[in-house]
């Protein structure tokens, strides 16, 4: 669980950095810590983020489509869909309306390694 618990952490650690008002994917965050292969690993961080003592912004992360997918995971069925809107962004049947106008890419926005 050791090596889990530092992928996470890493993940965790992207993903406090998305700006207020954009989104990225799971894809993103895997390719950017150096594991492009993780993009699910990274999806059960986001569903694990709730344990954490400093705030994960995981309605921020969705699928490489735009897609919820993980929504169910909010407590609520419109709990994701709802944190989103209230910083702006648009949500229809699951999917963020414009995804390519909030997307956020680490790679290109950040200048941290790992």
């Amino acid at each position: 669980m050791q090596h889990n618990d530092h992928f996470f952490n890493r993940v965790y650690q992207v993903a406090r950095l998305i700006p207020y008002g954009r989104v990225t994917s799971y894809g993103a965050i895997a390719r950017y810590i150096g594991s492009a292969q993780s993009a699910r690993m990274v999806g059960w961080a986001m569903n694990n983020s709730h344990t954490q003592k400093k705030y994960v912004p995981a309605h921020r992360v969705v699928n490489k489509n735009g897609m919820l997918t993980g929504k169910r995971h909010f407590g609520g069925s419109n709990i994701m869909e709802d944190l989103l809107k209230s910083e702006g962004i648009r949500v229809e049947d699951d999917a963020i309306v414009n995804f390519k106008k909030y997307f956020w890419d680490p790679a290109k926005e950040l200048e941290i390694d790992f």
